[in-house]
């Protein structure tokens, strides 16, 4: 079977999932390809497009959360969103590849190469099954108006607010959000710090922010301070991602202190979350999910409004993370809350209920039965 694997890089969940579902694919015997519909037109197209989520996120987080409540009035309004219409630019490149190339099946982890899709099957270009994959425990604004075949969504708790947007019920397939194969090694705490070449004796708390790198270190940093100097064998690990001026102020201002360890970027992110204790993360969709396959403690912290906050309240809701919705009132206490073996284990236990880690390789089951 030929797949085309479509996302956007406005953050890195939705290439996480698409690589996800690629690697799924290719176990079972399949050819992938990957693409960014961005890349088509040349002139860092993409980079521009991922470079305005993210200093968006990273400076004006408010702001994002502002466009995303303006997308969900907007979508009770009859008629396309400026973001179709917009994405309409897009529809020239995708035909021209796609008369280049042919595949059996279309899977696309981002609403944008959604809508340029919808805008092809509006000019009757014949397209093969396209299947939507939510990276996110929401339905987000303008999902409904994409022409896609079938929509897989992170668990049947979705399922009614889907429907809810206008999105037939046969089209919606509760599978779950796809994470690569890493995430759901079984590997034990100890073989994971030694890849990393971190010390087992210890004790670890991984704080990241995502592919880009936001949300309030600066502040989480201050108030876990407190926390390592009353536990000296704990270590706080944090992850900057993207954000080089965040990793350069912190580096500069805590440089030195042995309980602090500072990383850019990582490619071992599975690693982390397997041999740390605790997690603090912005409740991102793929990077939520991960920590759930990885079966690690979660603590979400700042998140972008929005579907974040959607996600927050879902993991939450069932017992999945704790929501730190005040730094400075309730970090400290919810560290404290997950140093204790009982309340950990029933935290990961609510993990492994509510989260199929195997989602990728359901998703490439089920494409090639729309395929067929």
């Amino acid at each position: 079977m030929e797949a085309l694997v479509l996302s956007c890089a406005t953050g890195g969940g939705h290439h996480a999932a698409a690589e996800a579902v690629c690697e799924a694919l290719a176990n079972r015997g399949h050819h992938a390809d990957f693409l960014d519909p961005y890349t088509l037109c040349g002139k860092n197209r993409d980079v521009h497009v991922g470079n305005c989520y993210i200093k968006c996120v990273q400076r004006a987080p408010g702001l994002f959360g502002m466009i995303y409540r303006l997308g969900n009035l907007y979508r009770r309004f009859p008629g396309k969103s400026p973001v179709f219409w917009a994405n309409k630019k897009m529809a020239d490149f995708m035909q021209e590849y796609l008369e280049r190339h042919t595949y059996d099946v279309i899977l696309t982890t981002h609403l944008f190469p959604g809508e340029i899709l919808t805008h092809l099957q509006r000019r009757g270009v014949s397209l093969p099954k396209i299947i939507f994959i939510a990276t996110d425990y929401t339905c987000i604004p303008f999902t409904e108006e994409t022409g896609c075949d079938y929509f897989i969504i992170p668990s049947p708790v979705q399922k009614q607010e889907f429907c809810m947007w206008g999105i037939a019920p046969e089209k919606i397939v509760p599978i779950g959000i796809p994470v690569k194969q890493g995430f759901r090694e079984e590997i034990d705490r100890e073989e994971a710090l030694r890849r990393l070449g971190l010390n087992p004796q210890k004790r670890y708390i991984l704080m990241a922010g995502g592919s880009v790198g936001a949300g309030k270190f600066l502040e989480a940093i201050r108030i876990l301070r407190r926390y390592l100097q009353e536990h000296r064998e704990t270590v706080l690990i944090v992850i900057c991602g993207a954000n080089q001026r965040l990793y350069e102020r912190i580096e500069k201002k805590y440089r030195g202190e042995p309980q602090l360890l500072f990383v850019k970027t990582t490619r071992h992110m599975a690693e982390y979350l397997r041999g740390c204790d605790v997690y603090l993360s912005k409740p991102g969709g793929i990077s939520s999910t991960e920590a759930a396959a990885a079966n690690i403690p979660l603590i979400h912290i700042s998140p972008i409004p929005g579907c974040e906050t959607k996600n927050q309240t879902f993991f939450s809701e069932y017992g999945m993370s704790i929501v730190s919705a005040s730094l400075k009132k309730d970090l400290l206490r919810a560290v404290q809350k997950l140093s204790d073996r009982e309340a950990a284990d029933k935290m990961k236990k609510a993990q492994r209920e509510m989260i199929d880690p195997s989602a990728a390789d359901k998703i490439a089951a089920f494409a090639e039965k729309a395929a067929d």
